[in-house]
């Protein structure tokens, strides 16, 4: 399946979680095995060969990171939803387009120095994957990239990316 009609397979559900949020739902690209490694296989070309460990953002984003971090051979850092590790490294609040959010990173994870890309889903406003940044420089690692299967553009979620490398399957 060529990576267009992959990407077709994501659905929109408008008003969700709450009115006037239109949500993009990756659950059929994921049921279909065709669509779900040729996005894989998209979001592996994106990956620097010299980078050490992916990060995946809860939910999506550990399963995006596992497919391409099995793709390629690379370590997957799980970032977390607070109150889901029973060792915390450390912790980022940031602002959703509908709310308020955190972050947490596992403790003994990351080595200092590491080369790591974040891998997610939807790139909106960029709150979820700035706050994964932190938390991984925090941790003194370095981000050397971000990759998404869909950017909003229209809510400028690479602005507050700025300076960083940020790859995305389609721009909508």
């Amino acid at each position: 399946m060529e990576l267009d009609k992959a990407l077709d397979l994501i659905a929109d559900v408008p008003d969700f979680p709450e009115p006037g949020v239109l949500f993009r739902d990756l659950s059929p690209l994921f049921a279909d095995a065709v669509g779900f490694k040729a996005v894989t296989d998209a979001l592996a070309a994106t990956v620097d060969p010299e980078v050490d460990l992916l990060a995946g953002v809860e939910a999506r984003g550990f399963l995006l990171a596992a497919a391409v971090g099995y793709s390629r051979g690379l370590g997957v850092a799980v970032i977390r939803k607070p109150g889901k590790l029973p060792r915390v490294a450390g912790r980022v609040d940031y602002k959703l387009e509908y709310g308020t959010a955190t972050v947490e990173l596992p403790e003994g994870i990351i080595e200092p120095g590491q080369r790591v890309v974040v891998l997610d889903d939807v790139l909106a406003t960029g709150g979820t994957v700035a706050a994964t940044c932190t938390l991984l420089e925090d941790a003194k690692a370095q981000v050397t990239g971000v990759s998404v299967v869909m950017e909003l553009g229209a809510l400028g979620g690479r602005s507050v990316l700025e300076g960083r490398r940020v790859e995305a399957l389609r721009v909508c």
